[in-house]
């Protein structure tokens, strides 16, 4: 077998940019997109900081999440490694870029030039330009191209030039190394038998093919010392290039799809409980349905290349993305069906399904190996009980007002009540464990929601609607807006989740190089805090 892999060198890389540049040069990137690119890390405290230049990039890992998570089967991976997309089957919905932990995957939506405007567009860009590329995923192929011509001429990728990536061949410092890992003869495992190194980021599991050096190993090829955990440091303003920063891949649109289908599918659930009560589901039945079609009108304005959006289909072997699409069939097949037929059993079912549904919303965010705060497990359980506390929490101000008379408002109340209290108990418990599990800035986004969640869309409910079950004078205004603000609250909650606390991974070294006779530093990892 065949296993391409890159090898830096971090005592020898300099910080040129030079790689940079020839990746851009042979790849036609437009501006804002680095494909290769070097961070500048600084370390230490005062007299004693230290600069260490890191190249990163797509990693091409051996377990790769962009691949699980892509609904298209767009993202796909070679025989020997290399993680590939096609972009004729990319639905752009940038799946793939959030679940990144090494923040590797671009999506540019509207042509780039140099100079701005589409009238300032050099002959060269004109020349070069690749429409398919725009509305999708875009990321470092190894240069995949030169690889498949040089091999197809019985040339040796990593030895000579012409099958070897174009970073590799621009380094001025004999920094980057290009070659097979399966190989023990190969220029890259000679070199990784040599140093000691470490991949990035390898608690999350992904099996990086690119490698770091920081230091010659013992005589006998041995790695006595292994790289401990990065240090973690709550110094957001060092190495802003390497700090997490805001995702902006899945924003507002991201956000309403969770938002409304959570709701959709909660209502659903009361009102299939109401149908077995005797009560009509037309009313709730719709109107579940329609924030169930709302949040994925939203998904389709989102994506890249909307009128793709039956790719979204083509991977229910691991994409929680598109079983969350195949279950919305029967969810509305059903869903209507029960309201036409006036069905309560129908009802249930179209319940269950929105139960599936929600599931697969909160498994599509914990899948999203790229945003520490998202890929938190105790994430799945919290937001299917915010659902179905959302869809409580219509349910009983819609019976408050005398919008629908079920006959089961105060057996609802009680419910709503105990979920409440359960998503309360589960948030702080999620807080707690990503204490040491996300970046600062996911942290203080969640700080500046916890007054608000605990009192407005916990505390508050609770008291409201315990009050409208007790007072009877005050049960139609208690209960009204008791489930309003529980509503509300599981809406504030996902919207600081999506698009306020999605704080990607960041970059970090598990060793600063060592340099001269030196025996290298502990390494780095900014932006989190300190555990």
């Amino acid at each position: 077998m065949t296993r391409w892999a890159m090898v830096a060198d971090l005592d020898r890389c300099v910080g040129c940019q030079t790689c940079t540049a020839a990746c851009k040069h042979s790849n036609a990137t437009p501006p804002g997109v680095q494909w290769r690119k070097v961070l500048d890390i600084e370390s230490g405290e005062f007299p004693n900081v230290l600069r260490t230049f890191v190249p990163v990039g797509c990693m091409h890992c051996a377990d790769p999440p962009c691949m699980h998570v892509c609904p298209s089967t767009a993202t796909g991976q070679r025989s020997d490694g290399i993680v590939t997309i096609d972009y004729d089957l990319c639905i752009g919905c940038a799946y793939c870029a959030v679940a990144c932990p090494y923040q590797a995957r671009y999506k540019v939506d509207r042509p780039r030039f140099a100079y701005g405007s589409a009238a300032m567009r050099m002959d060269s860009e004109a020349v070069r330009e690749d429409t398919r590329r725009l509305g999708v995923a875009q990321k470092c192929t190894f240069c995949a191209d030169r690889i498949d011509s040089g091999r197809a001429r019985a040339l040796t990728p990593g030895i000579d030039p012409e099958a070897t990536p174009a970073c590799v061949n621009a380094c001025i410092a004999d920094a980057l190394h290009f070659g097979d890992l399966d190989d023990p003869d190969s220029n890259v495992s000679t070199l990784l038998r040599r140093h000691r190194h470490f991949a990035m980021h390898e608690a999350v599991g992904t099996g990086p093919g690119f490698h770091y050096l920081w230091a010659k190993a013992s005589g006998n090829g041995e790695q006595p010392d292994d790289p401990p955990d990065p240090p973690r440091t709550d110094a957001g303003t060092v190495s802003p290039g390497a700090s997490p920063w805001l995702q902006r891949h899945w924003d507002w649109r991201a956000a309403g799809n969770f938002m409304c289908g959570g709701a959709g599918t909660g209502l659903a659930a009361f009102a299939a409980a109401a149908a077995l009560a005797g009560t009509a589901f037309m009313g709730f039945g719709l109107a579940s349905l329609a924030f169930i079609a709302t949040g994925l009108f939203c998904v389709w304005l989102e994506i890249g290349r909307p009128w793709r959006f039956i790719n979204v289909i083509f991977n229910p072997r691991t994409s929680w993305m598109t079983r969350e699409a195949l279950t919305s069939g029967p969810l509305f097949v059903t869903g209507f069906a029960a309201v036409l037929f006036e069905s309560a059993v129908l009802a249930v079912l179209t319940a269950l399904f929105g139960l599936v549904f929600l599931y697969c919303q909160a498994r599509m965010v914990h899948a999203a190996k790229g945003i520490p705060a998202w890929r938190e497990a105790r994430v799945v359980l919290l937001l299917l009980v915010t659902g179905v506390v959302e869809g409580g929490g219509l349910f009983l101000a819609a019976n408050a007002l005398d919008i629908v008379d079920t006959g089961i408002e105060t057996a609802a109340a009680c419910v709503v009540l105990v979920l409440i209290g359960l998503r309360w108990w589960l948030w702080f418990r999620y807080l707690a464990a990503l204490k040491t599990a996300a970046p600062k800035g996911a942290l203080d986004a969640f700080d500046g929601l916890r007054l608000p969640f605990v009192l407005g869309g916990n505390f508050m409910p609770i008291v409201l609607i315990a009050v409208g079950l007790l007072v009877d004078p005050v049960a139609a205004p208690g209960l009204a807006l008791g489930g309003l603000a529980a509503f509300a609250g599981g809406w504030a909650f996902k919207f600081t989740l999506i698009t306020r606390a999605a704080f990607n991974q960041g970059f970090a070294i598990n060793r600063t190089p060592a340099r001269g006779g030196g025996r290298g530093g502990p390494g780095i990892k900014p932006g989190w805090s300190m555990s």
